[in-house]
């Protein structure tokens, strides 16, 4: 069964969500909560990825003119390797697309790199720590 991947509809799918997050970075991988929490989600694209009515993953997507901002993707340890972070980027793509997005660009943890590099991202500069996780800053453009 694959799960539907498309905005977040109220208040309790965003809560989910966000729920989904801390488990994923402050629990899993140590993110203080106060930097995960950057105050950016209220103008953010929300999407999640549901099954049964469960939050499995989750990313949101800040539009700023030309550009898109991916951020924040998180996928529940029990439903990794399923393609969920994939069906993310997928719709992620699209929604930027129709929001008039020319590129997107998103800071990538090292340890997903190659799922990014899979979708046509691209890795530019060198990597960086962000909440003590060493990233890479990549770029796709949108056709």
């Amino acid at each position: 069964m694959s799960p539907t991947v498309r905005p977040a509809r109220d208040a309790s799918e965003r809560e989910e969500a966000l729920a989904l997050r801390h488990a994923v970075f402050c629990v899993e991988q140590d993110v203080p909560l106060d930097e995960e929490l950057d105050g950016r989600d209220a103008e953010a694209l929300q999407l999640v990825a549901l099954e049964s009515g469960a939050v499995l993953g989750t990313c949101r997507l800040l539009l700023e003119g030309e550009r898109a901002v991916l951020g924040r993707m998180a996928v529940a340890a029990p439903a990794r390797g399923r393609g969920i972070g994939a069906a993310l980027l997928e719709a992620a793509d699209a929604a930027a697309r129709a929001a008039g997005a020319r590129h997107v660009v998103l800071a990538a943890q090292l340890a997903a790199r190659g799922l990014y590099e899979r979708y046509g991202y691209a890795a530019s500069g060198a990597s960086f720590l962000d909440a003590g996780i060493e990233h890479v800053r990549m770029e796709k453009p949108l056709a």
